[in-house]
């Protein structure tokens, strides 16, 4: 084939699998053999593959101060290989504006972001990739003007029946009370990636409504749905789930755990080998120990076991990720740096990054060619 020399093909191929997005990025402009191969679905599909499977990252989104005493955002990657790490740059106003910028998760190199006031942007820092998603579909106001929107939940994850990547948003209009406000209604959209427009999902029923967290580490995707700590009609602490798929809400039950109004207490909801994994921690103290149960079954007749119990540790704030084939703990010391965890030796490693105190978050991180605006045409899956 023109453009690929002597080589055979398939050689050709294994050298391409193996480069980083940066250099195939560069190389589209070498011949059109080759731009046309790094576009092609099946090869982004098979390089996003073997990223995955051969190269493990960790993303952390943080907070620095400035010489002048303002915050600003900041990402790193960590590899599990070395413990190296660079620092990303992510061309976005809201990104240089926004020093609560949430992170809400990430699909195959796309990470999501937002404010949860008036913009929502996909992301492949990899490609450099950047777009705002369009205003909402849902009305400003209902027949009732007492009533304000809000948005009350945010979540970003793929569709595994569709093979879409897809944001759904939760809204609360709200009937204000002088310095009080309670839920009246909640309606709901979602953008499927490479669409441009946000559509209503009509017939949903939101079964709780999702709780604020001081500390953002609880909102998870998995197995194709997202997960939100909530309260439900009866005043019960649950996992509220929105399936990507089916987009259908459901309530998944606690584990016998203190109830939420225990203020001493924070809930962690992490991916751990495979399966839902809440941890349960102080929220204030020098020394803390940290209680992980894992949910069995998912999807099924799901059940809680407790596995074991992290600690006392000394100097660390909260629980971040999972890493390293799940044998360590991403964690945040009190004073604003990473650690991790590692479970067999029970040592603690500086990561050597740092940043302003509860400001971090973190995902599991792998470099893709996927293209934010072509959606679901990048899956080969």
């Amino acid at each position: 084939m023109q453009g690929f020399g002597n080589l055979p093909r398939d050689w050709f191929l294994e050298i391409f699998l193996r480069l980083p997005v940066e250099s195939l990025t560069r190389f589209r402009c070498v011949c059109k053999s080759w731009y046309a191969l790094i576009n092609n679905p099946k090869f982004i599909s098979m390089h996003l593959s073997y990223n995955s499977s051969n190269n493990e990252f960790v993303l952390i989104k943080r907070c620095l101060l400035t010489c002048l005493g303002k915050k600003v955002n900041m990402f790193s990657v960590v590899s599990s290989k070395d413990f190296s790490f660079a620092n990303i740059a992510v061309d976005l106003p809201l990104y240089k504006k926004e020093p609560y910028l949430q992170l809400l998760g990430h699909c195959d190199g796309i990470i999501c972001l937002s404010n949860y006031r008036d913009a929502i942007v996909l992301c492949n820092p990899a490609t450099k990739e950047s777009m705002v998603l369009p205003k909402s579909c849902l009305p400003c106001f209902l027949s009732n003007p007492n009533l304000i929107p809000r948005t009350n939940a945010l979540g970003f994850g793929h569709d595994l029946k569709n093979q879409q990547y897809k944001v759904v948003r939760i809204v609360s209009y709200l009937e204000e009370f002088g310095d009080h406000s309670s839920p009246q209604l909640s309606r709901v959209e979602v953008y499927a990636m490479g669409t441009d427009s946000w559509r209503e999902v009509k017939n949903v029923k939101v079964s709780a409504n999702v709780q604020y967290s001081p500390i953002p580490c609880f909102d998870t995707h998995f197995n194709g749905a997202f997960h939100w700590h909530a309260m439900d009609y009866n005043n019960n602490e649950v996992i509220l789930s929105f399936d990507m798929g089916e987009e259908a809400f459901r309530n998944i039950s606690m584990p016998d755990f203190p109830s939420i109004y225990d203020h001493s207490l924070y809930r962690s909801l992490l991916v751990w080998n495979g399966c839902l994994a809440l941890i349960v921690y102080p929220a204030k103290g020098i020394e803390k120990s940290f209680q992980i149960c894992v949910m069995e079954n998912y999807g099924m007749k799901e059940s809680w076991t407790r596995k074991l119990t992290i600690g006392p540790l000394a100097g660390i704030e909260r629980p971040l990720m999972f890493w390293q084939n799940d044998e360590e703990i991403v964690m945040e010391g009190i004073d604003g740096q990473a650690v991790s965890y590692n479970f067999i030796t029970k040592q603690i490693k500086n990561l050597r990054i740092y940043g302003v105190p509860k400001s971090f978050q973190t995902l599991t991180y792998v470099n893709s060619l996927v293209s934010i605006r072509r959606g679901n045409q990048c899956l080969m899956k």
